[in-house]
C-alpha cells in the first residue's frame, strides 16, 4: 500500500513490517538481505550458466562422434563398392540418402580433384570445392566442425581407394543442429523457472534472517533511547549472538556509570548547596546577634567577627574549587606552558601547606633524586600537587607521615606522594577521580572537603599527556603516582 509521504510499505501478518526508503537502503537490514541475496543467486545463475554449457558441448560432442562413425561406415562401403568410379550403386545412395533424413542433413561425395561428384540436395554436383577441413581430409585427417550461429555440424570422412591405400576422395557430411538447439531452450526455461523459484525463497529467507538478525540491535537501541527520557532498574538482556551479548553487557556497565554518576551528581549538588549555604547561615546568625544588641563589648565584637570571617574562607574555598574544576574542563590551547624548575616547585607546595601539617603534627618529607625541568603549566600543576599533598595530610593519622619524592628519566619525570593515613577501600579506588565522588562522606564534610581535588588533580595531569594512580590498603595509607612528560607536545 502507498501512504502519504509516498513511502511503500509492504505488510504481513507475521513480523515483517519494512518501510522501503533512503533510510532502509542504507540501513543494516537492507545489507543482510543483498548480501544473501547476492550469496545465493550467484551460485544459482553460475551452476545455471554451467549446466546449459556442459548439455550443450556434451550434445553436441555425441551428436558429431554419431556422424562422424556413420560417415566413416559409409566411407568403407563406397570404397567396397568402388563408388567414385560408379555412382549407379543403389545401395550406396540409399544408405546416403537414410545419412540425410535421419541426421536432417546433407552429404557432398568430393574426389581428389575437389569436385562435388554427388550431393544429396543436388545443388553444387560438378562444382569444385575448396575448403580448409576438405583439403586436411584429403591428406588423411577426419575433421570436424561446430557452427554454433549457423546451427550445424559439419564432419570430413576420407574415402580411400581400393587396397591401394591412398585417398580417392572426401565424404563431407553437415547436419542440423536444431534438436540440440530446442533441447537447450527447453532447459533454459525450466532452468530459469527453478531459479526463479530460488530467488524468490531466497528473498523471503533473507528477509527472516535479516529481521532475526537486526531484531536485538533494534531491542539495545529502544533501550539507549530511552536512557534519555530517566533511568530504570531494567537491565538489558540481549543474548542472541555473542556479539549482541557482549554489546548488552557493555551497555548495562555504561548504564550502571551513568546511573552512579548521576547519583553522585546528586549528591554533589546536595553537598555543595549545603556547604555553600551553612557559612552563610552561620554568618547570617552571627550578624543578626550583633545588630540585636546594644552596646556590644569589643571582646564579644572581635569573636563574632573572627567567625564571620572563618565562613567566607570557607566559602571561598568551596568557590575556588568549583572554578578551578571549571577551568580544568577548558582545552589544552589554554595552557599556559613554560619551562619550570619542578624541585622548587614541590618545595613551595609543601612550605604552604606547612602549617596544615604542623597542627596535626604530620611530617612531611621530600625526596629529590636529581634536579628536574620540564614544560609545564605552573599554576595547573601546582594545584594538582597541592591537591594530592593536601589531602595526604587531612586523611591522615596524627602523628603521622607523608613522602613526596621526585624522579626522572630520559623522558618523564615522576611524583610520587605516599601517606601514612586511613587509606581508601578497594571498591572505592575506581572511582575517586569523579568529581562528584567521595569515599566517606560525612568524613569528608568534618575535613571540608567537596570531592573536586582528586578529579582537579587527574584533569590537570591528562592535559599535561601525562596519567595518574592510586595503590591504597584500607588502614594502611594511600601512594599517588603522577608521570608527566618532561617536554609538552601539543
Amino acid at each position: 500500500m502507498y501512504i502519504q509521504s509516498g513511502e511503500l510499505v509492504i505488510i504481513s501478518k507475521g513480523n515483517f513490517h519494512f518501510r522501503f526508503n533512503g533510510k532502509f537502503l542504507k540501513s543494516l537490514r537492507f545489507c543482510i538481505i543483498l548480501l544473501l541475496l547476492l550469496v545465493s543467486i550467484i551460485p544459482c545463475f553460475a551452476a545455471y550458466n554451467g549446466i546449459i554449457k556442459a548439455y550443450e558441448s556434451r550434445a553436441v560432442s555425441v551428436r558429431t562422434a554419431e556422424i562422424q562413425n556413420q560417415c566413416t561406415i559409409l566411407s568403407n562401403q563406397l570404397n567396397s563398392y568402388n563408388y567414385l568410379s560408379d555412382m549407379s550403386s543403389e545401395v550406396i545412395n540409399a544408405s546416403l540418402t537414410q545419412l540425410t533424413n535421419i541426421y536432417n542433413g546433407r552429404v557432398m561425395i568430393i574426389d581428389k580433384n575437389l569436385q562435388v561428384v554427388k550431393d544429396t540436395y543436388s545443388l553444387d554436383e560438378g562444382k569444385t570445392i575448396v575448403s580448409e577441413d576438405v583439403v586436411r581430409c584429403m591428406q588423411g585427417k577426419s575433421t570436424n566442425y561446430y557452427d554454433k550461429q549457423n546451427r550445424y555440424i559439419a564432419v570430413t570422412s576420407p574415402i580411400m581407394e581400393g587396397e591401394t591405400g591412398r585417398i580417392a576422395g572426401v565424404m563431407l557430411a553437415s547436419v542440423s543442429t536444431d534438436s540440440i538447439v530446442d533441447n537447450i531452450n527447453i532447459l533454459k526455461t525450466k532452468g530459469g523457472m527453478i531459479v526463479g523459484i530460488v530467488i524468490i525463497l531466497m528473498l523471503v529467507i533473507s528477509f527472516f534472517i535479516a529481521d532475526r538478525i537486526v531484531k536485538p540491535l533494534k531491542k539495545i537501541t529502544e533501550s539507549i533511547e530511552d536512557v534519555s527520557e530517566g533511568y530504570d532498574d531494567e537491565v538489558l538482556h540481549v543474548n542472541t549472538f555473542t556479539e549482541t551479548r557482549l554489546l548488552s553487557e557493555a551497555f548495562n556497565k555504561m548504564l550502571g556509570r551513568l546511573k552512579q554518576l548521576d547519583k553522585s551528581r546528586e549528591e554533589f549538588v546536595s553537598n555543595v548547596s549545603h556547604e555553600l549555604k551553612t557559612p552563610l547561615t552561620s554568618m547570617k546568625v552571627l550578624a543578626d546577634s550583633l545588630l540585636a544588641q546594644d552596646n556590644v563589648p569589643i571582646e564579644l565584637y572581635q569573636e563574632f567577627m573572627g567567625d564571620i570571617a572563618k565562613e567566607i574562607d570557607r566559602e571561598n574555598d568551596i568557590i575556588t574549587d568549583l572554578l578551578s574544576l571549571v577551568k580544568m574542563d577548558k582545552t589544552a590551547k589554554d595552557l599556559n606552558i613554560k619551562t619550570i624548575n619542578i624541585n622548587e616547585l614541590l618545595e613551595l607546595i609543601l612550605k604552604r601547606l606547612k602549617p596544615i601539617a604542623e597542627m596535626k603534627n604530620v611530617e612531611v618529607v621530600l625526596e629529590s633524586f636529581r634536579p628536574v625541568s620540564a614544560e609545564i603549566d605552573e599554576v595547573k600543576l601546582t594545584l594538582a600537587f597541592s591537591n594530592l599533598v593536601e589531602n595526604a595530610i587531612k586523611y591522615n593519622h596524627k602523628d603521622g607521615w607523608v613522602h613526596v619524592s621526585l624522579n626522572a628519566d630520559h623522558k618523564y619525570f615522576y611524583v610520587k606522594v605516599a601517606d601514612s593515613g586511613i587509606g581508601i577501600p578497594e571498591e572505592d579506588q575506581a572511582n575517586i577521580f569523579e568529581r562528584f565522588y567521595r569515599v566517606d562522606k560525612s568524613h569528608s564534610r568534618e575535613m571540608g572537603g567537596t570531592g573536586l581535588g582528586l578529579a582537579i588533580a587527574r584533569n590537570a595531569v591528562i592535559v599535561h599527556r601525562g596519567s595518574i594512580k592510586v595503590y591504597s590498603s584500607e588502614g594502611e595509607g594511600t601512594t599517588f603516582t603522577v608521570r608527566i612528560p618532561l617536554t609538552y607536545v601539543a
